[in-house]
């Protein structure tokens, strides 16, 4: 049984299927004291969450880097990164938060396919779609038919961070749980994985718009 508190500050019971109500509240009663530690330091790290607003000279992640943003009367796309700064059409100022969506899920994909593709011949693995969409709660997740799901957010991390979530879920192909073998897994292919899954806890909660 695990239990886990969710990046949207929600607290989520994994449990076998042979456990009854009463037993599983029992191991979370036991659990009260971790679990309010835990939700203390998830609301800390969120104080950090940033509200971005579409206005000249707001900063917005990319890759791990920030660009400016500047309003433009003209161009021939609503959004582009052009000469170190995100230009934002003027006339699409109302849907600035959807397009910017986009951009991440467009711009990113082939970056994630290129990411995945590496690791996943280290692995000797084989992804069956990749897709980068919004997800609820989690950076990422792997399905049993092999179609690896990423939030549109991801495309926000740096190239180092994003590697770590990839082999994530590659290495959950080959086991599903978090065990001793899966982090055994990751660790092979990423030694400093502890430093990047950190900066991903400590930096995610401004990895928005």
């Amino acid at each position: 049984m695990s239990i886990h508190i969710e990046r949207d500050g929600s607290v989520s019971v994994i449990a076998p299927v042979n456990l009854t109500i009463d037993e599983i509240n029992k191991v979370i009663d036991g659990k009260l004291y971790q679990i309010y530690r835990q939700l203390a330091e998830w609301e800390s790290l969120n104080s950090a969450k940033v509200q971005r607003d579409f206005v000249n000279g707001e900063s917005f992640l990319y890759l791990g880097s920030l660009y400016r943003l500047e309003i433009v009367k003209e161009q021939d796309v609503p959004l582009k990164l052009y000469q170190g700064y995100f230009n934002l059409r003027k006339k699409d100022l109302p849907r600035a938060h959807d397009i910017f969506k986009e951009f991440y899920k467009e711009k990113g994909l082939p970056k994630v396919q290129e990411r995945v593709s590496l690791y996943q011949e280290m692995l000797g693995v084989k992804s069956k779609d990749i897709r980068i969409l919004e997800l609820k709660n989690r950076w990422a997740s792997a399905s049993k038919n092999g179609t690896i799901n990423f939030h549109w957010k991801c495309i926000m991390a740096p190239i180092k961070v994003l590697d770590y979530i990839i082999v994530h879920e590659l290495c959950h192909f080959i086991e599903p749980t978090h065990n001793d073998a899966f982090w055994n897994l990751v660790d092979k292919l990423i030694p400093d994985y502890h430093e990047r899954k950190e900066w991903l806890r400590t930096h995610g909660a401004g990895m928005d718009l």
